[in-house]
């Protein structure tokens, strides 16, 4: 299979608008004639069915979730970039494609990512045109703040939940849309499986998650925009139901699976505190901004702070090691994630880890240093040239409220601790996934008429997403690529007429899905989904999670392949198919969890390089980071399914070629 990614000729900086000039087009008139299937309605799917919707295509949009307003979007809370420079610090859309291609280590598609950063300005503009409430500046202006990978302030933010205003921006725009009648809401259905007639895309089965019906749905295109697969670790800071099914069954009706990997540990997220834990919460990036991460110096300081001898407050600043900003000063605190995350790995693994959990893994992200300088600079600005300590630390304390108030809330509830007082505690664990669904230019993927859109697909981010970019994907997908790129796709179907569900394509697909989920019923197994999941996640973090190596893989891989035997021969799953049925819903989802696991570690296996958030131990310099290999490995992998064993999954290799970045190690000291 040769890949085609379709990228156009020309300079990059005219590329998507000479493609966009040259698309083919769907009349108005004839729009209504043609059929649209979005599953997933987060920022990308949304979006999508939201625009689509208002060009006068009929929509059909799914959710497993009871609302579109409950998808993983809304976890998102540090902001969204976009290269505007209002602050005036030398930001431009090369910056932004810049530090994107640099962030990722150089394993990005360089045409997609600068139409990412061209569409980022005009993401802000829709967004507020919707109303949502962006933070703004005394005298009215967006404010912006920084995140990780840069040195400019582009990130758009509303406090700390800029996922679920934007979210509700898209539901807006979607829920006028159903309103009109263009776009038919499916909400507790969940895809399982896709309908390909003549090779093409053209419809689904969905279950009803509350009914367990079963239904069919046939349609012209198929957007899948259902999110990433970070749930594979069991453990992660992805909603409980994040799931990667619809991805991976697309995968096994044709569509090559890329870069699978490339997985994003966030450095900032709660610390695990128990074996019977389902789920890890993440504190924004954004607080990186003001909060300075650091460990003890001294070892018995760390011993003595798990054994809880010594609080983070009595250690005096001289014998505090803020190691981010001792190992990449011209960064610090605001290192791309992959990079902080490591870093922190690394001191606690020396053993300076200040959490009193299982591993003793934990470090401290401080905010005592900001509330001083905010407080000291809130009290001049109000008069007060000579304030006292109280009244700094008071006005230091209200303007971080103000900053960050709701994620502040958020730790205290959980760990019952006060961040404003003390440390907050902090590690990295599994977030985002860059690899995904391969896709070309288009947005298609090698199944004609199946689009992927946000993090289902692998296309903008490479080997590690920057922060504030997984917002602007997700929206510049669905507002500003995918209504050009699946008009040009559908313009040769205005005579087709409507898709029958009675074919034997709908037939075949049905019964694949039935006799999956009676196989599951029908089982005598003694354990419980959970039970695999866990064993899953365990294997997935031990052997393919931050760390690396070629003995670690290879038995991560024969391990899920016992593990997968083990799970059909014994999980137990009650009830019946036709009803709500969460356990059922789980069975399916980590069947599919457990064949992408061992691909995974296929994957991580065939790199030999470390890249971005796949770190290889064999392969890093003398000071531990990652050590590419731009001669053999600057390619996307894409694999293409071979049947039930996974190992004999088949990788093909697009290269990626860098014309106008000058590709380099990345250096963030």
């Amino acid at each position: 299979m040769k890949l085609d990614s379709k990228i156009p000729e020309g300079h990059i900086s005219e590329k998507w608008t000479n493609h966009k000039n040259n698309l083919k087009l769907v009349a108005p008139n004839n729009r209504p004639k043609i059929d649209i299937i979005v599953v997933g309605t987060g920022l990308a799917g949304a979006s999508a069915a939201a625009s689509l919707g208002e060009m006068g295509y009929k929509v059909k949009a799914f959710c497993f979730q009871d609302s579109p307003r409950r998808a993983h979007s809304i976890a998102a809370q540090g902001g969204i970039n976009a290269a505007k420079n209002y602050q005036n610090d030398g930001d431009s859309v090369y910056r932004l494609f810049y530090d994107t291609i640099k962030g990722g280590d150089y394993r990005a598609r360089e045409a997609n990512v600068h139409r990412l950063a061209e569409v980022s300005g005009n993401i802000i503009d829709q967004c507020v045109a919707q109303g949502v409430p962006f933070a703004r500046e005394y005298g009215g202006m967006l404010d912006n703040r920084s995140f990780g990978g840069t040195q400019v302030q582009r990130t758009f933010y509303a406090a700390g939940q800029t996922g679920q205003q934007l979210l509700l921006g898209a539901y807006s725009a979607l829920s006028r849309q159903i309103g009109l009648g263009r776009v038919q809401m499916f909400n507790r259905h969940e895809m399982m499986d896709l309908v390909k007639v003549d090779g093409k895309a053209r419809g689904i089965i969905a279950r009803n998650l509350v009914t367990g019906e079963i239904e069919r749905h046939s349609a012209h295109a198929v957007i899948i925009a259902s999110g990433g697969y970070g749930n594979v670790y069991f453990l992660s800071t992805n909603a409980m139901g994040s799931n990667v099914t619809a991805a991976w069954k697309v995968h096994k009706q044709g569509a090559l699976f890329s870069n699978p990997c490339f997985v994003q540990i966030h450095p900032t997220c709660i610390p695990v505190h128990g074996t019977n834990q389902s789920k890890l919460t993440l504190m924004s990036e954004s607080l990186r901004n003001s909060g300075r991460i650091w460990v003890p110096k001294k070892k018995e300081d760390a011993e003595a702070i798990r054994a809880g001898k010594l609080k983070p407050t009595q250690i005096a600043e001289e014998d505090r090691d803020y190691f981010l900003e001792r190992r990449y000063p011209a960064f610090g605190n605001l290192v791309p994630r992959d990079v902080a995350s490591r870093a922190a790995k690394e001191r606690c693994d020396a053993g300076y880890g200040i959490e009193a959990n299982d591993t003793n893994e934990g470090v401290y992200l401080d905010f005592s240093t900001e509330i001083q300088n905010k407080g000291k600079q809130a009290a001049y600005a109000s008069g007060n040239h000579n304030p006292s300590p109280e009244e700094i630390t008071r006005l230091g304390k209200k303007w971080l409220e103000e900053k960050y108030g709701n994620l502040f809330t958020m730790y205290q509830k959980i760990t019952d601790e006060n961040p404003y007082e003390t440390p907050m505690k902090i590690y990295p664990a599994v977030h985002y996934t860059m690899g995904g669904v391969w896709v070309d230019y288009n947005l298609q993927s090698t199944i004609p008429g199946c689009f992927v859109a946000g993090e289902a697909n692998f296309s903008d981010h490479g080997a590690n997403r920057l922060g504030a970019s997984a917002l602007m994907q997700g929206l510049a997908d669905g507002y500003f690529v995918l209504p050009y790129t699946v008009s040009n796709y559908l313009a040769d179907d205005i005579r087709t007429g409507k898709i029958s569900t009675s074919l034997p394509e709908f037939d075949e697909a049905e019964k694949r899905v039935k006799d999956q989920i009676n196989s599951f019923l029908s089982n005598n197994g003694t354990k419980t989904v959970d039970y695999f999941h866990k064993r899953l996640g365990l294997i997935m973090w031990n052997k393919v999670g931050m760390g690396r190596n070629e003995q670690g893989l290879k038995e991560a891989i024969s391990e899920i392949d016992t593990l997968r035997a083990e799970f059909y021969k014994d999980v137990f799953v009650p009830g019946s198919a036709d009803e709500l049925n969460q356990e059922l819903e789980k069975a399916l989802r980590v069947a599919d969890f457990l064949e992408l696991g061992q691909l995974m570690a296929m994957d991580a296996l065939e790199r030999n390089e470390s890249c971005g958030g796949h770190f290889r131990e064999e392969y890093q310099d003398a000071e531990g980071e990652t050590l590419r290999d731009d001669e053999n490995y600057a390619f996307v992998s894409a694999w293409e399914y071979k049947g039930p064993d996974i190992s004999k999954e088949e990788i093909h290799k697009e290269e990626l070629k860098y014309e106008y970045i000058k590709i380099a190690a990345r250096n963030y000291k």
